[in-house]
């Protein structure tokens, strides 16, 4: 497995080249950009840019893991505004067309929210509803992740949605195409469940994971810790993942950030990776 970390877990308002820079002074192989609204990867990204991105990372030590998005927040598939259902398709396109450009043969997506705890005033959608429109959106998406090459890989959030493995893995089978598959988080299924479980039911389905770690005891957002600082398994995920032949990225994705040394998080992240992945002495 090769180690990555996601942009979000640097300093607010770094550049794309400042993370690269950081990251690979760090010992980390890779990096995962975000496409935001606007700014050095956004919407309106044009093609010139993108390369302009590509380039730099291509000169820099380090690779390009996958293509995540922060916009399905503010955009859900399953939203009961037929108008906001369709700028989550054109996001999702747009993200497919930026990991093309990057080179990247994996976004990040997420399909849509039952319900939010954290967003306040966040909608409440109809279960049954959010599955038959999710479905629909990603559907609708298929044809234009296998013609570029790209896999919608689908992460389990805190939406309230696709709450077990089984639920999980029948979503992604619907879809009867190699290009739809799941963003595994780690951290994320440990109010529920048991991440080791989640690696073994959706086995090949896997395109990406996500390193975070989590303290059952702390509850709500507040949980969420240093890797190896919470109540994750480390050994039992990773024997897990070998177990399913997954030897693509982990890729840590640690928020918040610290309030001070903000940049220490990246070289306490990439240490407790190598101690998790066994590439350091005990």
């Amino acid at each position: 497995m090769k180690k990555g970390i996601n942009i979000w877990s640097f300093r607010e308002g770094s550049t794309i080249k400042q993370c690269v820079e950081l990251a690979e002074k760090a010992g980390f192989e890779g990096i995962e950009l975000s496409l935001n609204e606007s700014g050095e990867l956004g919407l309106d990204a044009t093609e010139k840019e993108i390369n302009a991105v590509r380039s730099m990372i291509d000169d820099s030590g380090i690779a390009l893991t996958s293509l995540a998005t922060g916009l399905y927040w503010s955009y859900p598939m399953t939203s009961d505004d037929a108008s906001v259902r369709a700028k989550a398709v054109d996001v999702c396109k747009k993200q497919i067309e930026v990991a093309q450009g990057l080179g990247v043969d994996a976004i990040l997506v997420i399909p849509g929210a039952v319900g939010v705890d954290f967003i306040p005033g966040a909608a409440v959608i109809d279960y049954e509803r959010a599955y038959e429109r999710a479905l629909e959106a990603i559907g609708s998406l298929v044809p234009h992740a296998e013609s570029a090459g790209v896999s919608i890989a689908i992460e389990n959030v805190w939406n309230k949605f696709l709450l077990s493995p089984l639920e999980m893995r029948s979503f992604i089978d619907a879809h009867q195409s190699d290009r739809v598959g799941a963003y595994f988080d780690v951290g994320n299924v440990l109010y529920s469940g048991y991440p080791e479980h989640w690696v073994r039911i959706l086995g090949e389905r896997i395109k990406r994971v996500h390193f975070k770690d989590y303290r059952r005891e702390a509850g709500g957002l507040h949980g969420f810790v240093d890797l190896l600082a919470g109540d994750v398994d480390y050994p039992a995920v990773v024997a897990a993942l070998k177990e399913i032949g997954y030897d693509n990225y982990v890729t840590a994705e640690m928020i918040p950030s610290y309030k001070t040394y903000t940049d220490q998080i990246i070289y306490n992240t990439s240490g407790a990776m190598d101690a998790i992945l066994g590439r350091t002495e005990r």
